[in-house]
């Protein structure tokens, strides 16, 4: 099934995607796709990203490296944190800021946590999962190769964009991942090819960190991550999920 968060009536609310518009099932109220406004798909207390996840990503990232070298197994997932306030919509725009030299993209599937979860096992986590969307784990590539942290090159307002809707059935591992920079594709990739499954990420997480219902873990991205400039069009293009578009604008 197919959800949507949506601005109607005054408030957030979450609805029934169909063709052209959306369906409050509980009021038996159908909403055009015109009078109503597409928000993100929930409103996270936090977005946790998982870094290279997958292995021909790991690879052209580490032929950017000075040494080229990189330890040939990750004992644990490389997670780190991306602000709240950087979460943007489909169809809302990535706001290339003013003293960045390098804005890449990287698509990717995202998982919206729906139950409190803490310490869970990888078939606990199945249960916990409201349910998938498309993100784009944008990033300042230079800020990320100066700084100790990544909170400033994942950070920025709009560096997370995520949507369209929710789907709540789970990705087949075939699913294509696609990431197209003006309709041409840079980025293509499958769920099954991640290093580590959601339920193990999601797992990994709640031993440290408590999930909450809104949540979002991004997932990793597959090889072809790119630059990005203003007047650029991204579209992230999961099989099964959905398709999030965002044009790039200069701040």
């Amino acid at each position: 099934m197919r959800l949507a968060r949506i601005l109607y009536g005054g408030g957030p609310r979450l609805a029934r995607a169909v063709a052209g518009g959306y369906v409050l099932d509980e009021e038996r109220v159908e909403i055009a796709q015109a009078d109503a406004f597409l928000l993100a798909p929930s409103e996270p207390t936090k977005i946790l990203a998982v870094g290279w996840n997958f292995p021909e990503h790991i690879e052209e990232m580490v032929a950017r490296l000075p040494t080229r070298t990189f330890p040939e197994k990750l004992d644990e997932p490389i997670i780190f944190l991306k602000p709240p306030s950087s979460l943007v919509p489909h169809l809302g725009p990535i706001v290339y800021p003013s003293d960045a030299t390098r804005v890449e993209h990287e698509g990717e599937l995202s998982v919206v946590i729906g139950a409190r979860m803490r310490r869970v096992t990888p078939e606990q986590a199945q249960a916990g999962v409201l349910g998938w969307c498309c993100g784009n784990d944008v990033t300042e590539r230079d800020m990320q190769a100066r700084d100790r942290q990544w909170w400033r090159a994942k950070g920025y307002d709009t560096f997370a964009p995520l949507g369209p809707g929710l789907e709540t059935d789970t990705p087949d591992p075939d699913a294509r991942i696609l990431t197209r920079v003006n309709g041409e594709t840079r980025q293509q990739g499958r769920v099954r090819d991640m290093i580590r499954d959601p339920w193990q990420i999601i797992a990994f997480v709640s031993q440290a960190v408590t999930l909450l219902p809104g949540d979002v873990i991004m997932l990793g991205t597959p090889p072809g991550v790119g630059p990005l400039v203003p007047g650029d069009t991204v579209e992230v293009d999961i099989e099964g999920v959905g398709l999030l578009s965002n044009a790039v604008v200069a701040e």
